[in-house]
């Protein structure tokens, strides 16, 4: 049932509903009635993540936020108002001819409302910190219908908490992010590697990640392999926050010798429509993540490698299912992505600037549930070989000891993610301030502090 609300009566809850909003006082509304019945609901803004009962429901209320969809540039007071109805291509899309952006996703067709209150990686991370280091004032709906503002001035300990605090504060309805100066055009594109250069890609994808040659340069390192080698290979996306890379950005990956490269100057909006063939929608699919610190030169080969082989031979356990696709993604987290996060206010990961990380991605799709049993082990070991790999080799001193907390937005539900961030106890601190009597904490999906 689709319902859509210009004003609210009296409404009783008894079966699944589908909540298309217009307005932030529409949620208000929804809430009060939420209120005075014990139903499990749901938040939708783009419904990227597909851990169940996280952006779905089966049997309750799933409220979304598309019609939310303003996207209003103040150019005098430098910032960008964003509803969590839209997702990152609208709203790049909206700012095209504006000589200005916001920090935010990598791939066109991902919601703006869960990257957001995931932390948020962008491709302009390592120039301004996470996608939410990037908000400065959030528009809430509460626990108790009101609707509030969270900015560092105002409600400052919500502010913090909703850079990575995901869905257990309240329900978003906007967001107003900084302005920063964009070039009318960037460069970008992929690059394919055949599967037999994994050592080459891996020993560049380290030194990239340690010497960082360019605050303006973003990079995902994806491997990918599907049923009977159709595909085995390796697909890296490129981005450079300019017209064209100045020469030595990228060498490391492009003197490897590779299938294709459709990298060019275009503009930022083209470039996240274009992103859009990567995202799988007729599939069932699982992601999950682990964070990884970045071995030392002499150590690399060695543990990248394991943790490529573990990848690869857990794909291969199950490459039989129908229409399996595996990928790895590996994610550089640069030290300076941290002391950028840091000098933006902070945010939930709070990761130092000790070590440099990389962010691991792991995806699974497949096309019947028969399958879904053994894919679910199969992304577990994925997540948890990783984390074996790297204690084992921090045991034998050849990692260094870091903190690696997980990263929302590529988390599986089976994932402690409040259990690795050391800021769990100011969260759940945050929590009972705003939501005391554990409305959100009983009533919907997701991780709870």
């Amino acid at each position: 049932m689709l319902v859509e609300f210009p004003k609210m009566g009296n409404i009783s809850i008894d079966y699944a509903w589908v909540i298309l909003l217009h307005h932030v006082h529409n949620v208000a509304a929804i809430v009060r009635i939420l209120n005075a019945n014990n139903e499990t609901f749901a938040v939708k803004s783009g419904g990227h993540n597909p851990n169940q009962g996280f952006a779905s429901i089966d049997g309750g209320p799933l409220i979304i936020t598309r019609e939310l969809n303003e996207v209003i540039y103040d150019a005098g007071k430098g910032v960008v108002r964003v509803g969590p109805g839209n997702d990152w291509q609208d709203v790049i899309g909206a700012l095209d001819g504006t000589g200005v952006t916001v920090v935010g996703g990598r791939i066109g067709d991902v919601g703006v409302g869960g990257l957001v209150l995931g932390g948020g990686l962008s491709f302009l991370s390592t120039q301004y910190g996470w996608v939410a280091n990037n908000v400065v004032e959030y528009e809430i709906v509460l626990a108790n219908a009101s609707i509030i503002t969270a900015s560092e001035r105002h409600n400052a300990d919500l502010w913090k908490a909703l850079k990575g605090g995901i869905n257990n504060y309240g329900i978003e309805t906007a967001y107003t992010f900084k302005a920063h100066p964009q070039d009318p055009q960037i460069w970008g594109g992929n690059i394919v590697f055949a599967a037999d250069k994994t050592p080459e890609i891996l020993e560049a994808l380290r030194d990239f990640t340690e010497y960082y040659p360019d605050d303006k340069a973003g990079i995902i390192m994806t491997a990918e392999l599907t049923q009977f080698g159709v595909i085995d290979m390796w697909l890296m996306f490129l981005f450079y926050d300019g017209p064209t890379p100045p020469a030595g950005v990228f060498d490391n990956f492009t003197r490897i010798a590779h299938v294709s490269d459709n990298t060019k100057t275009r503009s930022y909006s083209d470039l996240l429509t274009f992103n859009n063939f990567g995202v799988i929608k007729t599939e069932i699919y699982t992601i999950a993540t682990e964070m990884i610190p970045l071995p030392s030169v002499d150590v690399g080969a060695d543990f990248l490698g394991a943790i490529y082989d573990n990848w690869r031979n857990t794909t291969e356990s199950v490459i039989d299912a129908a229409g399996v696709i595996g990928s790895i993604a590996f994610q550089p987290i640069p030290k300076r992505l941290a002391r950028k996060a840091k000098e933006a206010g902070g945010d939930m990961l709070d990761l130092d600037d000790d070590v440099d990380r990389i962010i691991l991605e792991f995806d699974l799709s497949w096309l019947s549930t028969l399958d879904s049993e053994r894919m679910d082990g199969a992304t577990q070991q994925l997540y948890s070989g990783s984390r074996a790999l790297v204690e084992q080799y921090q045991a034998s001193g050849k990692l260094p000891d870091a903190y690696l907390p997980l990263f929302a937005n590529d988390a599986y539900h089976r994932q402690d993610y409040f259990g690795r961030l050391r800021t769990a106890e100011f969260a759940r601190a945050v929590r009972d301030a705003y939501d005391g009597s554990g409305f959100f904490a009983s009533r919907t999906g997701g991780w709870k502090p």
